[in-house]
């Protein structure tokens, strides 16, 4: 019983993210589990799949633009190159670049990476999570900025891979 509470509390604290980042949709997989929230008003959500919700922690593979597969990778947006990797969000959450307020960035346009580089923070229900690279590469473009409201999938950089 204590567990199913648990699990509720988890749920209860993705909607009032939801709210927060005024998302109408979040979908989670771990393991054989899965939610799907759905909110039709700003004030009411649907819970509908499966009742275990659990934080993802870790980053998502990069996926090379353009590469065939289940991954949602897009056309680079910037049009000027193609075969960029892009780097997405694994998690719903806030974007952080810095690693604390009065701290400089962990990496910036045409900053060098290796595949356990950590590139930002993604905090999600009060837990800072990690993201790293998982490619080497130099950042062309981070299209999202210190702070924002981010979504499952979004693109946080786009790398040229070495």
């Amino acid at each position: 019983m204590a567990e199913k509470d648990a699990d509720l509390q988890k749920i209860r604290e993705i909607i009032e993210i939801m709210k927060e980042n005024d998302l109408l949709e979040v979908e989670i997989e771990h393991g054989e589990d899965k939610i799907f929230l759905k909110r039709s008003q700003p004030q009411s959500a649907t819970i509908l799949g499966g009742l275990a919700a659990l934080p993802m922690v870790g980053a998502q593979p990069a996926i090379p633009v353009g590469a065939s597969g289940t991954g949602a990778a897009q056309p680079s947006i910037t049009g000027k190159e193609e075969n960029l990797v892009e780097i997405k969000s694994p998690i719903v959450g806030t974007f952080y670049a810095t690693p604390s307020p009065d701290s400089g960035p962990y990496v910036e346009v045409d900053s060098h990476v290796e595949p356990q580089t950590v590139v930002c923070i993604i905090e999600a229900m009060k837990v800072m999570n990690e993201i790293k690279a998982e490619v080497s590469g130099t950042i062309v473009e981070i299209p999202v900025t210190n702070g924002q409201a981010i979504e499952y999938g979004q693109v946080l950089f786009r790398v040229r891979p070495d």
